[in-house]
């Protein structure tokens, strides 16, 4: 039996069950239609509405709001229908559902000596010079010298240029006195980040992260709401600031294993079982 409880986030009804034949806990969201069997963010109380401005943090809701008391094991984790977290470092490219079932995180060792599992870091100074160029071509002439310096192109620099500058600012000034500073100071001096809002961390872990992480992100919707954020780059400004936020929150807390994340999308195995576990 896994000690993990890995909810899998899926557009796809057609992907539900490939899900559970990985051992996964299927959750649909979006406007399509899932079976009854499977999770939704649209029961009890939710902000499903929001799911085109939260990506996946209104499934994150639902279950703060519903769903924690029946989550029995002693880890839970979110993977999406397109992105899963490996076991270990060195793996091939699977052929068919069957490799990509035996490569995927399932258990963990009841003598971990680690609280939480984040993706490993990816940098933001590699972002290409010529997609820069294209989409930000004034903010580079500003400031040539990040043009030139990768080092100069913080975090805090690059959500500044893809989610709209001054956002994180006044975002950080609305969190809890706890975290601001260092947040602030992290998003400034820091590169790297955990990305695809994935992890793995202890169930008893889960809420207290819930706890900071809604009610800023509740604040932040009073300063930004929901009306004149156009393109994907600032219509996801609350998913891209929690996963900005995650980065810092869960190392700054507890002990952290990082683990690489497989791009492998489900509808590749379109009609595939799993042959084996």
């Amino acid at each position: 039996m896994n000690n993990i409880s890995n909810f899998c986030l899926t557009l796809n009804p057609e992907h539900e069950e490939m899900i559970r034949n990985l051992s996964y806990i299927p959750v649909g969201l979006g406007e399509r239609v899932f079976s009854k069997n499977c999770l939704s963010d649209k029961t009890g109380d939710t902000i499903y509405q929001k799911n085109p401005f939260y990506g996946e943090y209104t499934f994150h809701y639902w279950i703060w709001k519903n769903y924690l008391k029946n989550i029995k094991t002693e880890w839970v984790g979110f993977c999406q229908y397109r992105k899963f977290f490996l076991k270990e470092n060195n793996f091939q490219k699977p052929n068919n559902l069957n490799d990509l079932n035996k490569s995927i995180l399932k258990n963990l060792d009841i003598n971990s000596d680690f609280d939480c599992i984040l993706g490993i870091k990816s940098s933001v100074e590699n972002y290409k010079f010529s997609k820069i160029i294209k989409n930000h071509f004034l903010e580079f002439a500003k400031n040539p010298s990040k043009l030139f310096f990768k080092k100069k192109r913080s975090l805090k620099f690059h959500f500044d240029l893809f989610h709209g500058k001054g956002n994180l600012d006044l975002a950080i000034d609305l969190l809890d006195d706890e975290y601001k500073n260092d947040f602030k100071l992290f998003m400034n001096r820091e590169t790297f980040f955990n990305p695809h809002n994935m992890f793995v961390c202890k169930t008893e872990i889960l809420r207290k992260y819930y706890e900071v992480i809604f009610p800023w992100l509740e604040r932040c919707e009073k300063k930004f709401g929901f009306r004149n954020l156009e393109g994907y780059g600032l219509k996801r400004i609350y998913g891209f600031l929690a996963e900005r936020f995650l980065s810092f929150w869960f190392p700054k807390n507890y002990r952290i294993k990082e683990l690489p994340i497989i791009v492998e999308d489900l509808s590749n195995y379109k009609n595939l079982k799993v042959l084996q576990n």
